[in-house]
Parts: C-alpha cells; structure tokens; sequence
C-alpha cells in the first residue's frame, strides 16, 4: 500500500515525543481547522478509536489493528483523498496524525472512549477514559464522541447516562459537536451484545437525544439496521451512519446508500470496514464511500 508523502516519518514522531511533548499541543495551536458543515453539509470520517477498546480485530483477522504505523498508514491513505472530511479517534492518533501533518483542514472529533473493555467482568461500567470537553476545545477541534450503552438489567447504567449527559452540556458550553452512539444492550450467554432491532434502536434514540440541558450541539451516530425510515423518523437531530463491522462491501455500499438518502442523514462514520477491506484496497474502498455521501 503506498504511503502519502505527508504522512512519512514515524520514527520522528518518537523522537519528538520523548524530546519536546510540548510541541503536540502546539501544533493543535497551529493546525488549520475547519467547520463541522460546509459545502454540501455532508460529512465523510473516517474512525480509528477501536485500539483503545482492545478491539484490534477485523473479521477473521484477530491481530489486524496491531500495527500502530500501519494503522496510521491506511489513515493517512484515507485523510489524503479531499472527499473525506475527517476524523474519529482517541488523543493518541489523533496526536500522531497531527504531528503527520494529515490533519490540516479536516473536520476532527475526539473519542471520549469508555471504560467498559470488551469480554471483561466490567464490560458495562463505561464511564469515560478518553478526552474531555476542555481538552477538544483546547486543540479546537470539532466535538467529541461519547458511546452511550444502556443496558435496562444493569444498574450502573444511570452513571453512563449521568457521565453522558454532563458531557453534552460540557461541549455545548464550548460550542462544540456533541456526538452520541446510543445503544441498547444485555448480555447473552455472559457476553454483551447491542439490540440492533429497529425498536431496540429507536428507544436508544428516544433516551440518549434527551440527555443534558440542552440538544443544540447534540448529532448522533447510529447503525444501519433494518427500516432506516422508520428509526430516522425518530429524530431530527442530525445523524451520521455508523460503518459497523466488516461484512459483504457490496452488501454494505448498498445499505449506506440507501439510508444516506434519508433526510436526517447527514453522512458517514466508517472505521475497520474501510480502512482494513478484504482487498486490503483502502484507496479504493474510500472512494467509494466517499461518492456515496457526496
């Protein structure tokens, strides 16, 4: 796969952390942002916040994710074609993209990421490990993500909408996109797994687009399921689709395109579908998603 020129020097960024940490939040300073929505008003990110969850897996490739540099490459590949608008991810890549130099102009959100780590005894405390509301605002970025799984047999549940709610009434306060993934969930046979049922995922819409004082920054990210009409139908908030697991490409194009056409829609949020297809193509993969949401 070959690599933007932007992107070369992994070795120096290293360096530069073990020598001048200060110069990170500097180049935050320095950086050339954007706003959320210009243009078309659609939104194409890429995401790249599942290492931090421990999920480095992608389909049957249980060790995909554990290159950081190569991760950064297919990132890099990804940010350098001019239709995708950005980037989702956790303080740590978001840091290594910027001292790549593949974040100029690019709409970024941060993860707030979660606590819950997949397959442990804890999996459902999610209170939040990632960036905070101060910290997106300090590095002017665009807002930030916040996971928010509601499992109604679990009562540390209420502290995950409590965390979440604060959370948008701290972004709000900044100005900043308060991006929500709402999910119900339980766990089947020791394991947690979300409800991807349409009405499972409207009642997730219904609680998590209340949460906080006010909606005024408040977008969502949610999965393609099955009568996309009638989950949007749910809301007006603006909502991006979430790329979900690796599966069929064709089966996959075809539902994004089709629920992209949906008036709440208003683009996409893919991560391991994109940046680790079967072909290992990221290129190509991109530009097709990218045609689809612009």
């Amino acid at each position: 796969m070959s690599r933007p020129a932007v992107c070369s020097g992994h070795s120096a960024i290293t360096d530069l952390r073990a020598s001048e940490p200060g110069m990170i939040a500097a180049a935050w300073q320095r950086r050339t942002t954007r706003p959320t929505v210009r243009g078309d008003g659609r939104l194409m990110i890429v995401a790249a916040d599942h290492p931090a969850r421990g999920a480095l897996a992608v389909g049957s490739r249980p060790t995909a994710m554990n290159s950081r540099t190569d991760l950064l490459d297919r990132l890099c590949t990804a940010l350098a074609d001019p239709g995708v608008d950005g980037v989702l991810a956790t303080a740590d890549i978001l840091d290594d993209l910027l001292l790549l130099g593949a974040l100029e102009d690019k709409v970024v959100f941060s993860s707030f990421n979660r606590g819950g780590l997949s397959g442990s005894v804890f999996e459902m405390d999610d209170r939040m490990t990632g960036a905070t509301a101060a910290s997106t605002a300090a590095a002017r970025m665009n807002g930030g993500k916040m996971l928010c799984r509601i499992d109604l047999d679990d009562p540390g549940t209420v502290a995950t909408l409590a965390s979440c709610a604060q959370a948008v009434d701290a972004l709000a306060s900044h100005g900043l996109v308060a991006m929500l993934e709402p999910f119900l969930s339980r766990r089947v046979d020791g394991k947690v797994r979300n409800d991807l049922t349409p009405d499972a995922v409207i009642k997730s819409v219904h609680i998590s687009q209340a949460l906080g004082s006010t909606s005024a920054y408040t977008w969502l990210k949610l999965p393609v399921v099955d009568e996309m009409e009638r989950v949007m139908d749910a809301t007006t908030m603006p909502t991006l689709l979430l790329g979900g697991d690796p599966t069929d490409p064709d089966e996959a194009f075809a539902s994004w395109e089709k629920a992209l056409a949906l008036p709440s829609v208003r683009g996409l949020i893919a991560g391991r579908s994109l940046l680790y297809p079967a072909d290992d193509d990221v290129r190509s993969a991109i530009s097709t998603a990218v045609k689809l949401v612009h």
